[in-house]
């Protein structure tokens, strides 16, 4: 594939430096679902040199309403190989890492391993195999509150970049996303159970996205969800990212 021309459009409206910087950005993402996999999606699009999908589940049927990777030919596959294929058909060039698993406090300093050694790991050749690679920034779009905390808690620790998406289900209205500090948020039942925790873990700034729309009642057991609010949500993330990695 032909960088230059592939991402032309880009480069007349970023430059030919930031078009570097972002080839050489290696990202994390936890999640692959109606968010996650648009994050993806803004990210390789973008030229995204190194990326790391992590996610635990298959494609079932009822992704196919808001899941980018989820279609009738992809039900039953594992995410992150949904997603891979899809990657390296954008942009066979990328290095990406794919981890199925959930995270918790046992697996997630060996997730963060792989991600730091992407480039060593996915290249063909390296001169030095002992260079270690930062990783610039992480997005968080799982919904288990736990998982959520063990990556925001190690970041945080770490000193990585990270976002967090907050609640995107029962939501109709797309233009209520905003990006902003955890301590800033009100409405969203998932934001106010993590700030709760981050004064507990003593965490006093996380930067996420949340929605200020009040959640629409149902009566199923699960959030429900359509295809225009959790995509928004995730290309917008992608755009935070991308524009700080610039």
């Amino acid at each position: 594939m032909d960088n230059i021309n592939w991402l032309n459009r880009e480069e007349m409206l970023i430059g030919k430096e930031s078009i570097n910087k972002l080839k050489n950005s290696n990202v994390i993402v936890f999640g692959l679902g109606g968010v996650g996999s648009y994050v993806v999606e803004g990210l390789v699009r973008v030229g995204i040199g190194n990326i790391t999908i992590v996610d635990k589940d298959v494609v079932d049927i009822t992704n196919i309403n808001r899941q980018l990777i989820a279609d009738t030919e992809t039900v039953g596959m594992a995410k992150v190989d949904a997603e891979k294929a899809r990657i390296l058909k954008i942009n066979p060039q990328i290095n990406v890492a794919s981890i199925k698993e959930i995270v918790n406090k046992d697996n997630i300093e060996n997730i963060f391993a792989i991600a730091n050694n992407i480039i060593l790991n996915n290249a063909t050749t390296i001169e030095n195999s002992g260079t270690k690679f930062k990783i610039d920034y992480v997005i968080d779009a799982i919904d288990t509150v736990s998982s959520k905390l063990e990556i925001i808690k190690y970041c945080h620790d770490k000193d990585i970049k990270i976002i967090s998406c907050m609640g995107t289900g029962n939501k109709l209205d797309a233009s209520r996303f905003e990006i902003t500090d955890i301590n800033k948020t009100s409405v969203c039942p998932l934001a106010k159970v993590i700030r709760k925790e981050l004064r507990r873990l003593n965490i006093n700034h996380l930067k996420v996205l949340y929605s200020t729309e009040e959640p629409i009642k149902t009566d199923a057991k699960i959030p429900a969800s359509i295809s225009f609010v959790p995509s928004v949500a995730g290309l917008l993330i992608a755009g935070e990212v991308i524009r700080e990695l610039m």
